[in-house]
């Protein structure tokens, strides 16, 4: 079984990314378990420039392939936002009711054509040798001011998908997986994934010679 480290303490993601990686032969560990590092602050102004960040990081602090995300929601009626600081809209330490409360006051006013909005997902796989590997997708949506569904986490129950008539916190974790933006950026980036790991482990069996 590989270890792969997902940068994240994020356990909704951690889980969605476990789900997703069933029969793959790896075994997804998380920052919770790995102390030595340290909270990375993303200062990048780009879903790509953070997930870089973060994995890059990971992957030489722990030695190990890492996994990055970074994501976020766009909406077409507030110029993008919140865009890369969707996890900290309503502040550096804002809980997912306070990020969706800011949400609803900025969304209301707007016409219904002017709540279309996207998430967007950029993953980032990185080797300890320095190698990176990124890969990127997104979902249209519309905004509702009216929360929908238990599921998912983050704005989920506010971003409903046209092609199923539901919002994402309504939708089951196999018809989530299938049309999310982190599923779709995670399954282009599976063959990185693989790819490293092997090299990996062909490196440490040259080594051991």
């Amino acid at each position: 079984m590989s270890r792969l480290i997902f940068a994240t303490r994020n356990r909704g993601k951690v889980a969605e990314l476990e789900r997703m990686l069933v029969g793959q032969g790896i075994e997804v560990e998380d920052l919770s378990v790995h102390p030595e590092v340290e909270e990375i602050e993303e200062t990048g102004d780009t879903f790509r420039a953070n997930a870089i960040l973060k994995a890059t990081v990971v992957a030489a602090r722990t030695g190990l392939l890492a996994l990055a995300d970074d994501s976020g929601l766009e909406v077409d009626g507030l110029g993008g936002r919140p865009g890369v600081r969707s996890a900290r809209y309503a502040g550096e330490k804002a809980s997912d009711d306070e990020n969706n409360a800011l949400l609803v006051t900025e969304v209301t006013p707007l016409a219904s054509v002017a709540r279309t909005a996207r998430y967007r997902c950029a993953i980032a796989v990185a080797a300890p040798s320095g190698e990176v590997e990124v890969e990127e997708a997104s979902v249209e949506g519309v905004i509702v001011v009216e929360p929908r569904g238990n599921g998912g986490f983050g704005y989920d129950p506010y971003f409903r998908v046209p092609s199923f008539g539901r919002t994402m916190a309504e939708l089951t974790a196999s018809e989530k997986d299938g049309i999310s933006h982190r599923g779709l950026a995670l399954r282009r980036a599976l063959p990185h994934v693989h790819r490293m790991l092997e090299t990996m482990r062909e490196r440490s069996a040259a080594g051991r010679k």
